[in-house]
């Protein structure tokens, strides 16, 4: 994952992998059965590991505001950007060919909307509004960090976020809006 995130996919080899890894191209074909399913490989597992930082976070009695910022400040810690970038790097190659990356869209999408929907139940939300809110929260946080990872500029992507944060929870509850495009 390491060697990976560090050189990237646009010009991976197996063989230089191979060798950073300690192993040959033919084990690692064995292993994973092609270059691409080891990528996929390579981002479940970075994907599992924030999984596992975010369970192990204290978001317990938080409000969902509280939640999102520690979210926020876990996911855009220096640390995570190797991966964030290989994430985003795999992301745009699976949308431009679904079948190199079989279902690596829908999951990379599915899966944090899962992970975020049990953080998101608002006052006056039903589960419809929850996912809505969940969704709304992976596409931003996925925006603020492709910018970071981009620009590296701390201070005005946190200052976004801490706007975004405000205007997403401070936002009337869901019968309020429905209630507004009824009428």
């Amino acid at each position: 994952m390491d060697y990976v995130c560090k050189h990237g996919l646009a010009g991976l080899s197996l063989r230089p992998l191979a060798k950073a890894v300690g192993s040959s191209p033919r084990v690692l074909l064995y292993y994973f059965g092609s270059k691409e399913e080891l990528v996929v490989e390579i981002i479940r597992r970075g994907r599992a590991q924030q999984q596992s930082t975010m369970a192990n976070l204290k978001l317990t009695g938080l409000s969902p505001r509280e939640v999102s910022r520690s979210l926020w400040r876990e996911w855009s810690k220096p640390e995570w950007e190797p991966l964030m970038r290989l994430f985003f790097e795999v992301y745009a190659l699976a949308l431009q060919d679904r079948a190199r990356f079989p279902a690596f869209v829908e999951n990379s999408v599915n899966d944090w909307i899962a992970a975020l929907e049990s953080c998101t139940t608002l006052p006056g939300y039903t589960r419809d509004d929850a996912r809505a809110l969940a969704t709304l929260m992976v596409a931003g946080f996925r925006g603020f960090l492709l910018d970071l990872v981009a620009t590296h500029d701390r201070a005005r992507v946190d200052r976004a976020v801490d706007l975004w944060l405000s205007s997403l929870y401070d936002a009337p509850a869901a019968e309020e809006l429905d209630g507004h495009a009824a009428g």
